[in-house]
């Protein structure tokens, strides 16, 4: 992979001297919110509400993390390959490898269900903002406030829960001045219908990743059943065979994990000097021991293979966004940014409790610093690294949380939440022990390693063993991986999991009273005053710029658009599109070797190809991790390409938007059809995607 420091650099200079509130084609838009006015003027486009509608009901999130859409009336859902490399490899086995030797359903009765896989699809958006910040009140102390806001969460979501039946759940916007309730049709009967091989998606590899030009399939299928039929979609996003054209104005309809944009320049130097750095400590760690795991042999690599490619990718974004954090220039222009809107500030009597929400956002990243290892390695189970921890842990809070009052609850334990917990927990997903043995054994030693032999908390959880032998100790003795014991601990309550024997249930009760006070600690310390400080930085914020702005990225339906166009790089121009011509050079280049290699049916199948076809695609719009598979549509809302990845230019897109060099990048719909149709034989599936 190219050094990020040195593009990373050339973009902050040049957005410096950006003036606009949003430059070129910037935003992560909300669906009850969108640029109407921005894109009438810019490009004479305005997007009516039945297409708004239309294209958010023919949007999906997949619950495992990632973006897609229906692409045909019975519930055919497009998505990229590594968004469903997780279900590919839950579904494949030794033998079985759905990942390498990808799959295709010549029928529908060959469609495979899947593995714990729940879909979203966002039906409604309600602003429940006063009635959420009215549950606060402004003598309450932090404590107070976080569990009146939790309280009052729970009832709406529950409310909404018992009236529709969707799945509904509070979002917060602009880091807390902004509550909207989301409510989501879930899908759980989906069924694999088609996956290349991973050789053809991941084309190129690591040294590819976050690259372009690019030549990849990343592409996969899957169907969504109701009451055992493929369902009947209202709303699904038509075909646009010829594809994204040079210039033209495009839209993601996507769900974008994270951003950091909003924040102040304290919470980026946290994020700097200390959160980044340990998560790449961490991300390191992993894809080691993970890329060791995987070396001794092909059923290993097979089992790892989802875990290593998500480390790998995240651990290179992560450098590329740090990259970016480092730079001297992209802070000083946040520094200048606040120092500005702090002036304005205090220009504006009214508005001066934001200029303390500032201090208060400072002191809170001395907090966070404090508490991150410890939240990091017991709440979040990065500890302990293995599912059946997860489900030991699941069991134990669930006993302690279900007999509460719903408001009462851990958020992850309401009614709102409890289906799409259960279908986690009771997964029949494949669990290997000397993986789980091997995974765990890691993370003790590297729990051990922060904290130290001599912790109280280390020992207690080692229990006088090494961190090889406690390891094997709780997988050969746990029965956490039968499903069936499983579901009894859980109808059981609290009177089943005091009585279990079971080692891993007991690790998990040890553990939980310090992972539940450094979990309070984070929200009444670190969340609640965070959010009541950004509520006064955004009532500031609206009043001196207005209201036409968008949030930062939250996992929730968001519209971007932009154009579909080249970039300058080293003085080089870089096309925006490459063809199928195109990736059969690249590995001939590098002589057919991995990664570079084309797997069997792309090299018996070259003759068949158009090769002047368009393959990859870029453009402007503002996309972010959780926009993988997020469908690429035009002003008729068809579809036009496939969202996959983004150019390391574009890492920095966390905190700053730019459009100099930064770059979604997509595969093309008629490069789709093209590789459907003459690669692997499915002209069923490409007339169904195309509507013939």
């Amino acid at each position: 992979m190219r050094a990020t420091w040195f593009p990373l650099t050339l973009v902050m200079l040049t957005i410096m001297t950006i003036a606009p509130q949003f430059p070129a084609d910037e935003g992560m838009w909300l669906f009850n919110n969108p640029p109407r006015k921005l894109l009438k003027e810019k490009y004479g486009f305005d997007p009516t509400p039945d297409w708004l509608e239309h294209v958010q009901k023919s949007s999906v999130r997949f619950n495992s993390g990632g973006s897609g859409s229906f692409v045909s009336p019975d519930g055919l859902v497009m998505t990229n390959h590594h968004v469903g490399l997780d279900t590919l490899e839950k579904l494949s086995s030794k033998g079985k490898d759905y990942v390498k030797l990808g799959f295709f359903a010549k029928e529908r009765k060959d469609e495979v269900p899947a593995v714990d896989l729940e879909l979203n699809v966002l039906m409604e958006i309600v602003d429940v903002t006063d009635r959420v910040k009215a549950a606060v009140k402004p003598d309450m102390s932090m404590k107070n406030a976080f569990e009146a806001r939790r309280s009052v969460i729970a009832d709406i979501e529950k409310e909404s829960l018992d009236k529709t039946g969707l799945r509904s759940n509070v979002v917060t916007l602009y880091q807390g001045a902004v509550y909207n309730l989301y409510r989501l049709k879930r899908y759980t009967d989906v069924r694999l219908v088609f996956a290349p091989e991973q050789q053809s998606a991941f084309f190129g590899g690591d040294p590819d990743n976050f690259a372009y030009p690019r030549y990849d399939f990343d592409i996969c299928l899957f169907r969504v059943y109701e009451n055992g039929k493929p369902l009947k979609a209202e709303h699904y996003l038509k075909w646009s065979q010829s594809g994204a054209a040079k210039d033209e104005l495009v839209f993601v309809s996507g769900h974008p994990g994270n951003t950091d944009r909003i924040d102040t320049v304290a919470e980026l130097k946290y994020l700097r000097d200390s959160a980044y750095p340990y998560l790449l400590e961490r991300l390191y760690r992993l894809e080691v021991m993970l890329g060791i795991y995987s070396a001794y042999g092909k059923e290993n690599e097979r089992r790892a293979k989802d875990k290593l490619f998500s480390v790998a990718n995240s651990r290179k974004a992560r450098e590329g966004g740090l990259a970016g954090l480092q730079d001297p220039v992209m802070m000083s222009q946040k520094e200048a940014k606040e120092r500005a809107f702090k002036e304005a500030i205090a220009r504006k009597p009214s508005l001066k409790a934001a200029l303390a929400a500032f201090d208060t956002i400072a002191k809170v990243q001395e907090v966070r610093a404090e508490i991150r290892k410890e939240y990091t390695m017991l709440e979040e189970a990065g500890g302990f690294y293995t599912f059946l921890f997860g489900y030991a842990r699941t069991l134990v809070r669930a006993a302690d949380e279900f007999p509460k009052p719903n408001d009462k609850r851990l958020e992850e334990y309401q009614e709102s939440k409890k289906k799409s917990l259960e279908l986690g927990l009771f997964s029949t997903q494949p669990i290997y022990d000397d993986f789980e043995q091997y995974k765990l054994a890691y993370a003790l030693s590297w729990l051990e390693q922060t904290f130290g032999g001599d912790s109280k908390g280390v020992q207690g959880i080692l229990n006088g063993k090494s961190p090889n032998e406690r390891a094997a100790e709780l997988i050969a003795g746990t029965k956490l991986k039968d499903v069936s014991y499983r579901k009894k601990l859980y109808e059981g309550g609290k009177e089943a999991i005091d009585a279990s024997d079971d080692p891993m249930i007991l690790l998990a009760k040890f553990v939980d009273k310090r992972s539940r006070a450094v979990r309070e600690i984070k929200q009444t310390q670190v969340d609640e005053p965070r959010r009541q400080a950004y509520d006064e930085i955004a009532k500031a914020k609206f009043a001196l710029e207005g209201t036409n702005t968008y949030p930062d990225a939250t996992f929730t339906l968001r519209l971007a658009f932009g154009t579909v166009k080249g970039y300058e790089e080293g003085g080089k121009h870089i096309p925006f599109e490459t063809t199928f011509a195109g990736l059969y050079e690249r590995s001939a280049d590098h002589e057919d070797v991995y990664p570079f290699d084309l797997p069997k049916r792309w090299v018996d199948h070259k003759d068949n190809l158009d090769l002047k076809v368009p393959f990859n695609f870029v453009c402007t719009a503002d996309i972010i991790g959780g926009n993988s598979g997020s469908p690429v549509i035009n002003q008729k809302a068809e579809v036009v390409g496939l969202i996959f990845d983004g150019n390391i230019q574009s890492l920095v897109l966390d905190f700053v938007y730019t459009d100099v060099q930064a770059r979604a990048v997509a595969v093309h719909s008629h490069g789709i059809i093209e590789a459907l149709r003459k690669v692997y034989d499915a002209n069923e599936l490409a007339d169904e995607m195309v509507g013939k």
